[in-house]
């Protein structure tokens, strides 16, 4: 890619601090602050109603904060002179004259940013759009469309991309796509915030996390730690020996659990010791393995209080 702006030249952060933004009496953002910082893959977490879009928006400068400072490479987005060279967004694929072809829409966003017509067809062919660049928008498919708003947000080469659901309406082809291209992107040094309810997608995509709930922030950490923070560690054990290898495995901190027989569930300690102590022993093991609790458990868990709308158990809105 060549840059459109200049806008790798400085290292652009997303900076968001004490932000909030009411409307009317509902405080959709309360007193949030965070870094999103580049070289990264960082995944926006929180329930429906939990301030994500807002604050994505008040960041490229849809919502003016209420209180509070959002700032991308040092200044508010409104200062830029270029915004598309500077940071690209997803926030809305629809937002296309729909009589318009993919094609003429790129074009005419790159005559106001002074891009390169060249930087249209290239971008056209990065998102897979080439056969179709010339049809009407109005007649995609919501894939498509979405292809179409990652072009946009591509088109300037900006330093920092900021996208929403980003694989919303995409095949599994497209989800990959979309996925390595993130990551790539990534790793030449841009800023990568993205938002989706797909748990297991951001598990394999994000390297760091920002999680909200209310409005408030709950989490800001990497993937990894995130996912280890709660519900991790246990060791599963599958062993004819297990009650001879539980007396063994006994210990400070050590809690063994068996939710059958032959099974136990081993917390306090690793997989390589529990897999020496039964060598050591001559204790036979048909199965070993750490688990390792999801990122949608431990994203369930830590937003059990901050979910807008709760079913109860006869399935009507709490």
């Amino acid at each position: 890619m060549e840059p459109g702006g200049g806008g790798r030249n400085v290292v652009s952060m997303i900076e968001i601090e004490h932000l909030t933004k009411r409307y009317g009496k509902k405080t959709a953002v309360d007193d949030l602050s965070f870094t999103v910082k580049p070289g990264a893959v960082t995944g926006f977490l929180g329930p429906n109603g939990a301030g994500k879009s807002t604050t994505m928006r008040t960041i490229v400068g849809l919502d003016a904060p209420t209180s509070g400072t959002v700032r991308v490479g040092g200044q508010r987005y409104d200062r830029f002179r270029a915004p598309l060279t500077e940071v690209g967004a997803l926030l809305e694929a629809k937002s296309v004259h729909a009589g318009r072809s993919a094609y003429k829409h790129l074009l005419a966003l790159a005559h106001t940013h002074g891009i390169p017509k060249r930087r249209v067809s290239e971008v056209i062919d990065m998102v897979g759009l080439s056969d179709v660049a010339g049809k009407r928008v109005g007649g995609f498919s919501l894939g498509m469309g979405q292809r179409l708003g990652i072009a946009v947000a591509l088109l300037g080469d900006p330093a920092v991309l900021i996208l929403d659901e980003p694989v919303n309406g995409l095949d599994p082809d497209g989800v990959r796509w979309i996925r390595q291209l993130l990551k790539r992107l990534a790793a030449e040094g841009r800023t990568v915030f993205l938002s989706s309810h797909l748990m297991s997608e951001l598990a394999q995509t994000a390297e760091h996390l920002v999680v909200i709930g209310q409005g408030r922030l709950l989490a800001d950490t990497t993937v990894d730690d995130f996912v280890e923070s709660r519900g991790g560690g246990a060791v599963k054990v599958v062993s004819p020996n297990a009650a001879a290898l539980a007396e063994r495995l006994q210990g400070p901190g050590v809690s063994i659990t068996s939710p059958e027989s032959g099974v136990l569930e081993v917390r306090g300690t690793g997989s390589a010791f529990i897999g020496e102590t039964a060598a050591a022993h001559g204790l036979v093991l048909h199965e070993l393995h750490t688990q390792r609790a999801s990122l949608e458990d431990v994203f369930m868990e830590i937003t059990a209080d901050s979910v807008e709308y709760q079913q109860s158990k006869e399935g009507v809105a709490a």
